[in-house]
């Protein structure tokens, strides 16, 4: 067989095992928007099968004899590339068995009801035997993986492969050096009045939350918004859904989640048609992947121009009289005393983060039990926000990711700002005046810098020469820095 054919056969095979990811994705996404609740027990059965199915195509023998013979030397760069994320997967995937695959499936689908159930009832007693199971089963599957590193680091792996974990580490040490002291002169600044202080209808919201994504360039033609108890993006390059919550008392919470998650959309949308399937038309690592939803949500949608552009927008439906000066402080307000992360503003986020980032290594490498999760929350809450959760609901709870399996995964969203923060400032250099785009909602040549940077890219690679390549600079904490101090002394008159 030639080097030609075998490449070929190669990626025949990944895409069987791409089609079924993405078919266990779509079950996922009915089961988190419409599903009827009683569905779950027949859908973790569905959802486990489909993950012993992608498993065994991805450690079948026939796929190793391929990435055993394939010549890579006399492959184009991109074809390499591709070989390479098609064998990192193989290689951790033939290293857990099939049925511990299973059980993670079936444990995480059943999962997520118990989550919606115990959050609504403040209860996590209800929770923790699930969660206890979850955590033992990664704790597993990262011996499995590699018994020579942490847990954590194991499991990082998965969302962040090329990325080493002590470039994660410091940047959050660079992150905290600016953010702490940033916070404590904020705390002793007048707060920044909002002009929306009352209650606001889902519909309206809903509508308004339409309305952001035609002005961002939403394609409906290969896209929905729906609504879920955590906002979430799925999809492909021809199919990509996104979905929002709404607080009836804060419509701005409801409004950065849909751009957030737009900017998610607009990367897997805007991956190459021709090579969907395959590493070269997937989205890279989870950092790379939150850049997008992080620049949308904080470098368009908590920009002055923006507000300028779309308050009005934003005052016939809601029936607000908002200025786009209010708005831009209201929607740029630190809140220190705020306790959940999806309602965090741009700098007290990463201390969110870095509660979670903490509490799941210490998890995952078994110095702390599930038992003990709720204290040690609380206690880092106190400790780098100032402030305890009342209850487990809006504390450890609040999120759905270690019920979902994305354990290992939270610092992802640090990465993911501090490189959006890097791709603006790029951005900035290349493209004559952003501020005005922005402004005027002519967002085509920012959706091209990012596409030509980021999206067309796929997997091509790894995220350190990814970022190399888009920005010309290592990844570093430096332009998110610079870009938050500058920005927040100006709006609190520091």
């Amino acid at each position: 067989m030639s080097t030609s054919d075998t490449y070929d056969a190669l990626l025949d095979r990944y895409r069987r095992v791409s089609n079924v990811r993405h078919a266990d994705g779509v079950l996922m996404w009915d089961q988190q928007t419409v599903m009827p609740e009683g569905g779950t027990p027949a859908r973790a059965e569905q959802r486990s099968t489909l993950s012993s199915v992608e498993h065994d195509l991805l450690t079948a023998d026939e796929l190793g004899r391929l990435l055993a013979e394939v010549d890579e030397e006399s492959l184009a760069a991109d074809e390499r590339a591709a070989v390479r994320e098609i064998r990192r997967q193989h290689e951790r995937a033939v290293r857990v068995p099939d049925e511990l695959v299973a059980e993670i499936s079936r444990v995480e689908s059943g999962a997520h009801e118990t989550w919606v159930d115990a959050k609504a009832d403040d209860d996590f007693d209800a929770l923790a035997p699930t969660l206890e199971r979850i955590v033992d089963l990664y704790r597993e599957r990262a011996a499995h993986l590699d018994p020579d590193v942490h847990p954590f680091e194991a499991i990082y792996g998965d969302s962040e492969p090329h990325l080493p974990l002590s470039t994660v580490e410091e940047i959050f040490a660079d992150l905290k050096e600016t953010i702490v002291p940033l916070v404590d002169e904020i705390r002793a600044a007048d707060e920044l009045p909002t002009p929306f202080d009352g209650a606001y209808d889902e519909d309206a919201q809903y509508a308004l939350s339409e309305d952001v994504l035609d002005r961002l360039g939403y394609d409906w033609a290969r896209g929905r918004l729906d609504t879920s108890a955590h906002p979430f993006t799925f999809g492909t390059q021809f199919d990509c859904r996104v979905t929002t919550r709404f607080d009836e008392s804060d419509p701005l919470a409801g409004l950065t989640s849909t751009m957030h998650e737009f900017g998610h959309a607009t990367y897997n949308l805007g991956l190459p048609q021709d090579r969907y399937a395959t590493p070269l038309g997937e989205s890279g690592s989870h950092g790379v992947h939150e850049s997008q939803s992080r620049f949308f949500e904080n470098h368009v949608g908590r920009t002055r121009p923006f507000w300028e552009g779309f308050v009005g927008v934003v005052n016939d439906r809601l029936g607000s009289e908002a200025s786009a000066e209010a708005a831009y402080a209201a929607v740029n307000r630190v809140k220190p005393d705020n306790v959940i992360r999806v309602e965090a503003d741009e700098l007290t986020y990463h201390l969110h983060i870095l509660v979670r980032f903490e509490t799941e290594k210490a998890l995952l490498g078994g110095d702390i039990e599930v038992a003990e999760v709720p204290a040690v929350w609380n206690d880092k809450m106190e400790e780098y926000l100032g402030v305890r959760p009342e209850t487990d609901a809006a504390g450890c709870m609040q999120d759905i990711h270690w019920t979902a399996g994305y354990l290992a995964a939270f610092q992802n969203y640090t990465v993911g700002s501090v490189l959006a923060a890097q791709l603006d400032a790029a951005m900035r250099e290349e493209l004559a005046d952003v501020d005005a785009l922005i402004r005027d909602g002519e967002f085509g040549p920012m959706h091209e810098w990012l596409a030509e940077n980021v999206h067309r890219r796929g997997r091509r690679y790894p995220t350190d020469e990814l970022v190399a390549e888009a920005t010309g600079e290592s990844l570093s904490a430096d332009a998110f820095c610079d870009y938050a101090t500058a920005k927040f002394e100006s709006l609190y008159g520091l």
